[in-house]
């Protein structure tokens, strides 16, 4: 069962054309497409909100194009994080009207919009070289059907670039904080702002930094309140998590 065919069968029970009974018995079964190499599940969607996510990193240009392929026949959603342009190009072969966002790393193809909520979410990152990560996270977020506000290159060494966005982040429900080097701009917003924040460590800094850990490390021992971290780099993780937040009604 696809979307489609999910929704024709909610309408039928709304109308009274299909007992609810009859409804539940086809939806008992919460099936998989088995590709061989991957188990795609088809009815995530249907249970979280949100269809499965394929990392594409670590798969062939070949099992990309399979999994886009399976998962656009069912009319899902398609997000592909991690993606190379070879797979973009491969996916697009099959999908005309997929799209690439390059700096994301991100494949998508939309079969329906997501409603969207008022409210929105704010990206911000501390420097440049933090937006490749600060723009899976956006790009996420804008594909589960939010609004998002970039704030790029406000760290903490010039902090007047942030105090002067304040009154534009706190029009927004969730922040999302993306820094490398020491990672200090998630406990500067996060006591400046009354809402949740996600902060996100980066690879970027010199070698103490490494590769990340020295960020991720000062941002799990925040002093501020209400912060919470994932990986490093996991600009992905921090957009989703934000869409859920930002969806609580």
């Amino acid at each position: 069962m696809n979307i489609a065919e999910l929704r024709r069968l909610l309408d039928d029970v709304r109308t009274g054309k299909v007992p609810v009974d009859k409804a539940l018995d086809e939806l008992k079964y919460f099936p998989y497409a088995d590709l061989g190499y991957a188990k795609i599940d088809l009815h995530r969607e249907i249970r979280t909100g949100y269809p499965e996510i394929v990392y594409c990193s670590g798969k062939t240009i070949e099992q990309v194009q399979g999994i886009f392929a399976l998962m656009a026949d069912r009319e899902n959603n398609i997000i592909g994080t991690r993606a190379t342009p070879e797979m973009y190009s491969a996916v697009k072969e099959i999908l005309p009207d997929a799209h690439f966002f390059e700096e994301a790393r991100i494949i998508s193809r939309k079969t329906h919009e997501y409603e969207k909520p008022e409210t929105g979410i704010a990206v911000v990152t501390a420097g440049t070289s933090d937006i490749p990560v600060a723009e899976e996270a956006a790009v996420t977020a804008e594909l589960l059907g939010n609004n998002v506000v970039r704030i790029y290159d406000a760290g903490v060494a010039g902090i007047h670039r942030l105090i002067d966005k304040l009154p534009d982040i706190k029009k927004c429900k969730v922040v999302i904080v993306i820094a490398g080097m020491e990672g200090a701009l998630a406990s500067v917003v996060g006591g400046l702002v009354d809402k949740p924040v996600i902060a996100v460590p980066t690879s970027v800094g010199y070698g103490a930094n490494f590769a990340g850990v020295s960020a991720l490390l000062a941002m799990l021992t925040s002093c501020a309140a209400g912060v919470t971290v994932v990986n490093i780099d996991n600009g992905f993780g921090a957009g989703f998590s934000a869409s859920r937040i930002n969806r609580i009604s």
